[in-house]
C-alpha cells in the first residue's frame, strides 16, 4: 500500500512539474522560447480531448503558424462551430516577441482552463502561441532598452526585418498570409493582440486599446463602449489591476492630455475592424516587473472569456447585424481625423515629472519621481470623424494581371466572379492626379499619401478571366478600404500599382515639334486650350518643353493607361457573361 502511495505521489509530482510553464519554473523571470511553447501546447493537446493544435500555412522562418483551439464540447470544425452558434475568441501572442506577456499568460490560462474543467460552454478559444516565430529566435536581453524584464526575449522584426503589426494589408510576410487564413477560417467575433507599451511612467500595470470606437461599425461600437469595455475595467479593478486607456500623450507627459489611438488596417485591430470584429491591444507597462505584467495579462484574458461567455448570444447577434448592415451600406469612410473640440476628463494615476541635469549631456532631462504618486484629472481626445468618404460602386472590375490583389481578396473571403468572355464595359475609372510619396522606405515600401483622383467615365476592354467583385457583401469594408486608392492603407498606397505611374512611351522633341504644329492647326480647341494655359501660368508660358508636353498629353499620342488606376468601378448593371 505504501509503495502504491509513493508511486502516485511521484506520478502527481512529475505531472504537476510537466504542467508548469518555463515562466513559472524560472521563478517568473523568463519567457518561453518558441520550442518550449510549442512543446507545451502539444503536451496539452495530447493530454486533453478539449484541446487541439492546428498548423497553418508557413512563415518566413520556414515553420507553420500554430493555433491551439479549446472547445468544451470537443468540436474542432470551424464550420460546425459556427452552425452551433458558438462565439469565437482569437488571442494572438508574440507579434512583437520582445513583448511576451501574452505568450506566458496564454500557456498558463490554457492549462488552468483544461485542468480545472473551466472551459466556457458557448465560447471557443483560439490561441496563436507565438506569431512572430522568426523574431523569437533572435533572442537577447537588450533590444527592448526601456523594458524591465524578462531576462531574455525575442526581437520585434521578423526574418525579413518586418514589423508584423504593420503587415496586415500589404502582406509582405508569409506570417501575415498564414494569420489571415486562420482569421478567415475561424471567423472570430472578438480578437485580442497582446502587447507591452513604451512611453511615459505611471502607476498602471495594464493599459488598453480597443478598436477605435468611431471606426467600428456602430452596432458593435455601441456594445463595445457601453458594455464590454466597462466590464473589462470593472473586472480588472476588482482583481487589483485598475486600467487606463493607452497613454498616447500629446506632450511630453500625460498631464498634457492623451488621444485615442487611430489604428488603420495595417495594424491587427484595424484589420479586424474591416471584418466587423471587435479588437483589442492590451498594453502592459514596460517598467513594471515581468511577473506583474504576466499576471495582469492572465487576468485580463480570463476577464474577456468571462464577459464573452456571459454575452455570447448578444455578441453573435451584434456581429450578424453588423455584417448585414455593411452588406447594404452605401457610403464608406476612407480616412479619419481627430475632432479636437470634443474632449473627455478622465482620472489618471501618475507620477510627478520633473527636470534634472543629464549625466550624459549636462542638459536638463525628463524624469519621473516614483516617490511622488498623484491622482489627477487629465483630458482625453477620442472622437474621430471621417475626412474622406466614398460612395460604393455596384462592383469593382480588376484585370486578371493583378493577381496578388485578387489572391489577397480571396484570402479574406471576398466573393468574386470571372468574365466568361471578352467584353467592352462602361466603367468609372480613376486617374491619379497627384500623390505624395515618402522619401524613405517604411516597412519596405515608399508609402503614398494625399492621393488626388480624377474620375472619368470610359468604355474599356476587358477579357475572359478578369474579375468582377460586387459590393454587396459582409466584407465590403475590406473590399472598399483596400481598392479605393485614397484609403489610408489601400493597396495603391502600399505600392501595389506603382507601375501605372510610369509612362511607357514618349517622343523625341525635335520630331514631335512638327507633329504638334499640325495638331494645333487641325484642332482649334486644343490651340485655345494651350493659349489659355499660357495666359494663366507665367512659368508655363516661358517653358517650351512644358508647352510641347502639354500638346502631347492632350493628343491621341499620349498613352491612355498612364496614371489610370487599373481597378475600375461599375456604376450600373452591364450585360456580360460571368462564371
Amino acid at each position: 500500500m505504501k509503495n502504491i502511495f509513493v508511486f502516485y505521489l511521484l506520478f502527481y509530482t512529475l505531472f504537476a512539474h510537466a504542467q508548469k510553464t518555463p515562466f513559472e519554473r524560472s521563478q517568473k523571470t523568463q519567457t518561453s522560447t518558441y520550442p518550449e511553447a510549442l512543446a507545451y501546447y502539444k503536451h496539452l493537446a495530447d493530454q486533453y480531448p478539449q484541446a487541439k493544435l492546428f498548423s497553418y500555412g508557413n512563415t518566413d522562418f520556414g515553420q507553420p503558424l500554430q493555433l491551439l483551439v479549446l472547445s468544451k464540447d470537443q468540436v474542432f470544425d470551424p464550420v460546425d462551430i459556427k452552425k452551433s452558434n458558438k462565439t469565437v475568441l482569437l488571442i494572438n501572442n508574440g507579434i512583437h516577441p520582445g513583448e511576451p506577456e501574452g505568450i506566458d499568460a496564454s500557456m498558463m490560462l490554457s492549462r488552468d482552463l483544461l485542468n480545472g474543467n473551466k472551459l466556457p460552454k458557448d465560447v471557443v478559444i483560439c490561441i496563436i502561441p507565438l506569431y512572430n516565430i522568426d523574431g523569437s529566435f533572435n533572442r537577447t536581453s537588450t533590444s527592448r532598452a526601456n523594458q524591465n524584464g524578462p531576462l531574455a526575449y525575442g526581437f520585434r522584426g521578423n526574418a525579413k526585418n518586418l514589423d508584423l503589426n504593420r503587415d496586415f494589408i500589404k502582406t509582405d510576410s508569409k506570417n501575415s498570409a498564414a494569420f489571415q487564413l486562420i482569421f478567415n477560417t475561424w471567423k472570430p467575433e472578438v480578437f485580442v493582440d497582446t502587447h507591452t507599451s513604451n512611453g511615459a511612467d505611471y502607476q498602471y500595470v495594464m493599459t488598453l486599446i480597443p478598436t477605435q470606437k468611431d471606426k467600428l461599425n456602430t452596432i458593435l461600437s455601441g456594445y463595445l463602449t457601453s458594455t464590454l469595455v466597462p466590464g473589462l475595467y470593472g473586472a480588472m479593478a476588482k482583481q487589483g489591476y485598475p486600467m487606463i486607456p493607452y497613454v498616447n500623450s500629446i506632450g511630453e507627459t500625460p498631464e498634457s492630455g492623451i488621444t485615442g489611438f487611430i489604428e488603420s488596417p495595417r495594424y491587427s485591430t484595424g484589420y479586424a475592424a474591416l471584418h466587423n470584429v471587435i479588437g483589442f491591444m492590451p498594453e502592459t507597462h514596460m517598467l513594471k516587473s515581468y511577473d506583474l505584467r504576466v499576471d495582469a495579462t492572465y487576468k485580463l484574458l480570463q476577464s474577456y472569456i468571462d464577459i464573452i461567455q456571459r454575452d455570447a448570444k448578444l455578441i453573435l447577434e451584434n456581429k450578424q447585424r453588423a455584417d448585414e448592415f455593411v452588406s447594404r451600406q452605401l457610403e464608406f469612410p476612407l480616412t479619419w481625423q481627430l475632432n479636437k473640440s470634443e474632449v473627455n476628463n478622465i482620472t489618471f494615476k501618475g507620477f510627478e515629472a520633473g527636470q534634472k541635469p543629464s549625466a550624459v549631456s549636462g542638459f536638463n532631462r525628463l524624469f519621473y519621481d516614483r516617490s511622488k504618486p498623484y491622482t489627477k484629472t487629465i483630458q482625453e481626445w477620442n472622437k474621430y470623424e471621417p475626412a474622406i468618404t466614398v460612395q460604393k460602386p455596384l462592383a469593382y472590375i480588376i484585370p486578371k494581371a493583378w493577381d496578388k490583389v485578387i489572391a489577397l481578396l480571396k484570402l479574406n473571403g471576398v466573393e468574386m466572379q470571372e468574365l466568361k468572355s471578352d467584353a467592352k464595359v462602361e466603367v468609372e475609372s480613376y486617374y491619379i492626379e497627384d500623390v505624395k510619396t515618402s522619401s524613405r522606405p517604411y516597412e519596405g515600401h515608399y508609402l503614398h499619401t494625399g492621393v488626388k483622383i480624377n474620375p472619368r467615365k470610359q468604355t474599356l476592354q476587358y477579357y475572359a478571366g478578369d474579375v468582377v467583385i460586387y459590393v454587396n457583401q459582409k466584407n465590403n469594408r475590406y473590399i472598399v478600404e483596400t481598392l479605393e486608392p485614397q484609403a489610408t492603407d489601400s493597396f495603391f498606397n502600399w505600392n501595389f500599382f506603382d507601375s501605372i505611374l510610369d509612362m511607357k512611351e514618349h517622343y523625341s522633341a525635335y520630331v514631335f515639334e512638327d507633329t504638334a504644329e499640325a495638331l494645333l492647326k487641325s484642332n482649334p480647341l486644343l490651340k485655345a486650350k494651350l493659349d489659355e494655359k499660357k495666359s494663366a501660368d507665367t512659368a508655363f508660358s516661358k517653358n517650351a518643353a512644358a508647352q510641347l508636353d502639354f500638346v502631347y498629353k492632350n493628343s491621341d499620342y499620349y498613352e491612355k493607361t498612364h496614371n489610370r488606376y487599373p481597378v475600375a468601378r461599375l456604376m450600373a448593371n452591364e450585360k456580360f457573361n460571368l462564371k
